[in-house]
Parts: C-alpha cells; structure tokens; sequence
C-alpha cells in the first residue's frame, strides 16, 4: 500500500530515503568490491581460487536463497524492526569480514553478511511505498561499517513505528527447502573443479533439482491447506514466468560470471592494482548505462520483445570482437583499451537486456501476483549470478593455474556464448509486450513485492 493522498506526509520520510539509499551503497559495495579485491584476498589470506569462488559467490547465495524470506518476515515483524535488525547484523558482519584471521572464517562471515542483506533490502521498497506518494516515490540506487552505524542510528530515531501483521504465518519449511537446495547446488560449482568431480559433487547436484522440486510440491501443498506459501503456486504454473525464471538464470550468471572473469583477468593475467582493475570495468558500464538507456527510453516500448532478442546478438558481437582482441594481445604492452571496444559492445548489449527483461517476465503473470514475482524474479537473479560466479570462476581458473589467462578467458566467452543462445531462445516464450514500469510493483504490497528493492538498482550498477 501506499500513501493515502488525503493524509498529511510524514515529515521524516526523506530521511528514510537516506537510509534507504545507504543500506542499497552498503549491499552493492560489499556485492561486487571483492571482485576487485579478490587477488588481494589471495595474497593475505592465502585464498586458493575456490576460496575466492566462495567468497564472492557466498554472499550472493545466501543473499538470493533468502530474499523472498526477509520479505515474509517485514510483513511479520514489521519492516521498521527487521530493517533495524538486517541493518545492524549486516553492519556486524561487515566488520568480522574486515577482521577475518583466514579464508575460511572469512567464507563463513561473507554467507552471514549475505543472509543479513536478504533481511535488510526487503524493507526498503516497503518503507518508501508506506511514506511517499505519487511524484515523491524515488527508486533507490544503489560504505560501511561507519556508515552503516550512522544509517542504523538515524533509521531507528526517525523511522516510524508500525506493527507488523503477527497473522502473517512465515513459511519455515519452504525456506529451509530453497536454502538447502541452493547450498547443494552451488557447493559442488565451486568445489568441483577443485577435487576433480568427484562422485558427492554430482549427487549434489541431483540432490539439489529434488529440492527444487520438493519446494515446489510443498508450495502448492500450503496453498491448498489454507496456509501462506513463500511463492504463490499459480505462478509456477504459468509457463511464460517459469521459463523467464529460467532466462533471467542464465542471463545473469553469465553476466556476473564473465565480469568476475574480467576482473581477474586483469588483475591476475596482467597485474593490474585493484584500482586499476576497477577503472577496467568502466568500458562495461558505460556500455550497460547506453544499452540501457536506449532500451529503456523507447527501444522497449517501439520494438516489444525483440529487444530482448537485438540485446543477447549485440552481446555475442562483442563476445566475438574481445575474443580476437585477446588475441592480438603481446606480453607487456597490455592496456585496458586493447579490449575496451568488445567489452563495450557487450555491455551496450547487457544493458538492452537489463532495462527491460523484468518488465517482459511480469507481464505473464496477474496483477494481484506481481508482489510474489517480483520477489521470486529477485532471488533468482541474485542465486542466478552465486551460480556464474562458481562455474565461470571454475573455467577461468582450470587454465589460469597453468598460466593460460587468455585461454582462461577465451573458454569463459564460449561459456556466457552458451548461456546467451539458450537466452535468446527462451525470449521467444516470454510475452510480446513488456508490464508499465509503474504496475511492476502491484497495486498491494506483499513481502515479496518489498523483496524487489535491491533488483532494479543492482541490476544498473552491478553490472
């Protein structure tokens, strides 16, 4: 719900703004800054690849296994106390990472920092959508533990009280099912390249599509038993939405995949700083922020779903141009403009795809279930790119660890050219036609419809 048009705005409600847009900073600092920070991690630490496959693939997964849950429990609790709680744990852990003694307590630290995200991002949208109307109502953008402690003081004296809804009943086993399915999946992705695929990598595996399918009968068992599933089950009966979970899946694991490849490329194949590394994904940005600004300005809207289908083509053309970029490259005369041009082009590409594929997905599924979608589309995003993350990072590595870092590169394009025909197969099944970005979010907000907050923006600035 939103703000009632006859009663008077709460005079604090631009604060809740700033808070807002903090937590989002902190979420996508801490989402994407180990990727730069990764051979660094390797050197103090003494990180092998997988533990850096863990360390930034943890976050993300623990973050999108637990999103639609952090949602479920602001409609509980109320959105204030969780977002204080989210706030305050994901402050925390943001300073037990910073004091991590090793790898492996910095793994643990990371997959708790992520949980706490999936309690904190819910809240925003909630909050913005119960403290501004109309015109006021500003998407939030996307450091941190001194910031987080600033943002956590202001939101608890500012942010008003309001009692959740304690008949909202929190769906424990269908979390617990979507958690561990998660954990079975993406364990043996990251580990597997690493002990040789051993036989417990593949019955994981297999563990994990039982899981999923067992979520997916419990949520229709709750359903039909009067009680309140994470994920409304009309839903996954829905082909268009069922295959678009599939599409964002693999669109988004190939994009967060080939990005930390870029990273490590540069920093590990041709020893750039940690600075200069971040400065080498500017090429991908400004193309994202073109592609997406063309695609979201009118391409979308003149061309319909064929934009989804130009977005993964262009993609492939700068896959293709970087591929023989990469190899033109003579030892000891790299720079980051050798490759700007193919990177750019493919972010131009990414960034057709990211402004409008929401809007397509949710356009299938009815207005009264948009909140749950949208929730749903989020978690996938996120689980999406923790499963990119491990097996690009495996792909890169399996040549990196004999010097070949442009052969390392080269296998991971093959890879996202893979992930990227299946998209573009896929788009063909989605509707025609994309949702109005303002009915995106449903007339009724939801726990899931709040899970959405953290995807428009990361969506811009992750990528």
């Amino acid at each position: 719900m939103s703000v009632d048009p006859g009663v008077e705005p709460y005079r604090w409600r631009w604060l809740i703004l700033v808070v807002m847009i903090v937590a989002e900073v902190m979420d996508l600092l801490d989402a994407s800054i180990v990727n730069v920070a990764g051979p660094a991690l390797e050197e103090s630490l003494g990180a092998s690849s997988v533990g850096l496959q863990w360390v930034i693939g943890g976050y993300a997964l623990t973050l999108g296994a637990g999103l639609v849950l952090g949602g479920r429990l602001g409609d509980r609790y109320g959105r204030r106390r969780m977002f204080l709680v989210g706030l305050a744990a994901f402050t925390l852990s943001s300073l037990l990472c910073a004091l991590a003694p090793n790898i492996e307590s910095l793994i643990v630290f990371r997959l708790l920092q992520g949980a706490a995200g999936a309690m904190l991002l819910p809240q925003g949208l909630g909050l913005l959508r119960e403290n501004f109307s109309g015109p006021e109502l500003t998407k939030v953008f996307l450091v941190n533990l001194p910031i987080g402690l600033a943002a956590l003081a202001v939101a608890a004296k500012f942010v008003p009280k309001k009692r959740g809804d304690r008949t909202v009943r929190v769906d424990v086993a269908g979390a617990g099912l979507v958690v561990a399915s998660c954990a079975l999946l993406v364990l043996p992705l990251n580990q597997g390249q690493e002990d040789g695929w051993p036989l417990w990598t593949w019955l994981c595996v297999a563990a994990s599509v039982v899981g999923f399918g067992l979520f997916a009968l419990q949520q229709r068992r709750a359903a039909a038993a009067g009680r309140e599933p994470l994920v409304t089950p009309a839903l996954l009966r829905k082909p268009a939405f069922t295959v678009g979970l599939g599409g964002i899946a693999l669109f988004f694991g190939g994009l967060i995949g080939t990005q930390l490849v870029l990273t490590l490329f540069l920093q590990i194949g041709q020893h750039f700083s940690a600075g200069d590394a971040g400065l080498g994904n500017l090429p991908l940005a400004v193309g994202t922020a073109i592609g997406g600004a063309v695609s979201g300005a009118f391409l979308a809207d003149k061309i319909g779903r064929k934009v989804l289908q130009v977005g993964p083509v262009i993609q492939l053309a700068g896959a293709a141009l970087l591929w023989f970029e990469l190899d033109r490259l003579h030892t000891g005369s790299f720079s980051i403009w050798d490759i700007a041009p193919g990177v750019a082009v493919a972010g131009i590409g990414a960034g057709m795809v990211i402004a409008a594929l929401f809007s397509f997905i949710l356009a299938a599924v009815d207005d009264d279930e948009i909140g749950s979608a949208s929730g749903v589309l989020s978690a996938v995003q996120a689980i999406g790119g923790s499963i990119g993350v491990a097996i690009f990072g495996s792909v890169f590595f399996a040549q990196a660890k004999t010097g070949e870092f442009t052969a390392g590169f080269h296998h991971a394009l093959i890879v996202q050219a893979c992930l990227l025909a299946a998209f573009l197969a896929i788009t063909f099944l989605l509707p025609k036609k994309g949702r109005p970005e303002g009915e995106q979010h449903g007339g009724t907000l939801s726990a899931s419809d709040a899970s959405s907050s953290g995807s428009g923006a990361k969506q811009d600035v992750t990528t």
